[in-house]
């Protein structure tokens, strides 16, 4: 399965999300589909996906909050499938796209490639209740739609082809696209939305 078509099953799912990805090949792909103005592009910040999100869920209790990560970037900061299992926001939704490769900074194999690391395994023994491990786009769509309904923290591990997109390149910078997605947040305090 390839992430692309992970993303192109779930984005319709988004448009009332805060989402957050990670830098590289799974931003690119998200902002190929269609950039709004509630997704968050990290750039240069391996690792720090997952605990922006937990920030987001936890003091925006009434809006869904998507995290869009990587094996290697989970990886730089496993202590946060600890502390995401300590406060468990029942907002949140953390995918983590595995494709055992440090794609975006020059394909690197991860630690994940070998089969030894166990992601999944580790979000559980980490504490958390709800994991699922994918290896389908059916799959991977069906624990999605689950997650959504379930109103609790989950982790999706999806192992993917180590394949990118065929461009990188948006006309959004970090800071111009930091403050649109705070002002969508605040219009969406003012108007009273909620996920």
């Amino acid at each position: 399965m390839e992430r692309a078509e992970c993303l192109q099953m779930i984005y319709p799912e988004l448009e009332d999300t805060l989402v957050v990805t990670i830098m590289g090949a799974c931003a690119q792909e998200l902002y190929n589909l269609g950039h709004r103005e509630n997704f968050f592009y990290l750039q240069h910040a391996l690792g720090l996906a997952s605990s922006i999100g937990m920030g987001l869920a936890v003091s925006l209790p009434n809006e869904r909050v998507v995290v869009l990560d990587g094996d290697g970037s989970v990886l730089m900061n496993l202590g946060t499938l600890a502390t995401l299992a300590r406060y468990r926001p029942g907002n949140l939704i953390h995918v983590i796209f595995d494709n055992g490769s440090l794609l975006s900074t020059g394909g690197f194999e991860s630690q994940t490639s070998s089969g030894v690391t166990d992601l999944d395994a580790i979000a559980r023994g980490a504490g958390i209740t709800h994991v699922a491990m994918t290896v389908t786009t059916l799959d991977f769509g069906e624990a999605f739609l689950a997650a959504v309904e379930r109103h609790e923290l989950s982790v999706i591990v999806a192992k993917v082809a180590a394949v990118g997109p065929d461009h990188y390149g948006m006309d959004l910078q970090l800071g111009e696209n930091a403050f649109r997605f705070r002002r969508w947040i605040q219009s969406r305090a003012r108007s009273g939305g909620s996920a």
